[in-house]
């Protein structure tokens, strides 16, 4: 990781006022990339991804301030970009700001595109405390208090997965409206380019042929899968036979983040010593959703992508009160067996499969993307739009996901590969 700070020789090459007489390559525009937590900067890859080859742009990243920021400093030493503190990100004018969160953005010098993080608006959030009062309940990424700031509408473009997240959009915050673009859903495009590889995920997941593999999907805080059932992971380990079964945890990488790496393997540690396979948190995520045969899950993005993978979906955890109604979260719950704590799990599992219907999953993966397969065109034109500048001649494609790899407890820190 390059940290660009302000020196006694004056600030580093991309952001000098005479970068002209220092630069290789002749910079016509300065993008920047704020992250917020490591769920957001993944996302965000999937964005600057598509300014790959063209010596015009150049590209800062900035950790901005978060309850969640942990794990944002690693994140992006591995990327190894030019790292603007946030006390200089602020005070520098760039040409495009691009975001996954809200914090704090009104302090930026460009005009902002704000993604969203996770599969499109589906959780309700508390108002946000601004002096004595304290805003209504509101869709996290459409509300009032994440959009507008002292009046104003803060981000230029506000990115949608979805033609009808505009109307929700249109409810929460009209004023909004006249910013919205419907793009795509990315981690939808390559789910869908993934899917044709699932061998090669399940073999890399050391799950045997004749093995169903089960996935247990946690989102973070109190109301997760893992803040209400962890003694679920118990049953699903000491229950379901290892020669039929494969067992695995993906944790949200806010799950990691809050309590450490080390305390969340040592939690697992004598699950795993029972055969529960732990998901690293720096692996692409996509591969073992698509190698799964069920998914365990709760009210997180990961569960509602689990839709498209045609594998039966069973709810461990839902706090209906903080689902928005009209999302395809509320939908899919509405159908999705609860995961009971009164019967065998096997006995539920083979129910799943046994009354899959297809049509309405189908119709909740519908919902995650109006704009199946063209994340990657409809993002890169608008980035070079709101850049004025024209986008290079070779289109962007959608490539599947590497392959996921375990969590080793042989050696503290280290994954399989």
């Amino acid at each position: 990781m390059s940290v660009v700070t302000q020196e006694a020789h004056g600030p580093h090459v991309p952001v000098r006022l005479d970068v002209e007489r220092w630069a290789t390559c002749r910079i016509r525009r300065r993008v920047l990339a704020v992250v917020h937590t490591v769920t957001a900067g993944q996302r965000l890859l999937e964005a600057v991804r598509l300014l790959e080859g063209d010596c015009r742009v150049q590209l800062f990243f900035t950790s901005a301030p978060d309850v969640f920021s942990n794990g944002v400093a690693a994140f992006l030493e591995e990327l190894n970009g030019l790292v603007l503190p946030w006390s200089q990100a602020i005070r520098t004018q760039f040409d495009l700001a691009l975001a996954a969160g809200h914090g704090s953005l009104h302090e930026l010098h460009a005009p902002v595109i704000v993604l969203p993080h996770g599969a499109g608006h589906n959780k309700i959030v508390r108002g946000a405390r601004r002096g004595h009062q304290v805003a209504d309940r509101g869709v996290y990424g459409l509300s009032r208090q994440r959009l507008i700031r002292d009046g104003v509408l803060v981000p230029e473009t506000i990115v949608l997965a979805h033609q009808e997240e505009l109307t929700r959009l249109g409810r929460e915050c009209p004023e909004a409206l006249r910013a919205a673009e419907v793009v795509g859903d990315p981690c939808f495009d390559r789910i869908t380019a993934s899917l044709p590889s699932r061998a090669l995920y399940r073999e890399a997941l050391h799950t045997r042929t004749h093995q169903r593999l089960v996935l247990a999907c946690s989102t973070w805080g109190p109301q997760s899968l893992l803040g209400q059932r962890w003694e679920l992971l118990e049953r699903l380990v000491s229950e379901l036979s290892q020669e039929e079964y494969r067992v695995a945890v993906l944790l949200h990488p806010h799950v990691w983040n809050a309590h450490g790496e080390w305390q969340i393997r040592s939690w697992l540690a004598e699950l795993a010593r029972w055969g529960l396979a732990v998901v690293s948190q720096y692996t692409d995520w996509v591969g073992a959703l698509v190698a799964a045969d069920y998914i365990v899950g709760d009210h997180g993005s990961v569960t509602l992508y689990g839709a498209m993978t045609g594998a039966p979906v069973l709810m461990a955890s839902l706090p209906d009160a903080d689902v928005d109604s009209a999302s395809p979260m509320a939908e899919l719950s509405s159908f999705a067996p609860r995961l009971l704590d009164d019967r065998p799990l096997r006995r539920q599992l083979n129910r799943s499969s046994a009354a899959y219907p297809s049509h309405r999953y189908e119709r909740v993966a519908a919902r995650i993307s109006s704009e199946p397969g063209q994340f990657a065109r409809k993002m890169r034109a608008l980035m070079y739009r709101k850049l004025r500048l024209r986008a290079p001649a070779v289109r962007p494609t959608t490539e599947p996901a590497r392959l996921p790899s375990m969590v080793r407890y042989d050696e503290p820190g280290s994954v399989v590969s």
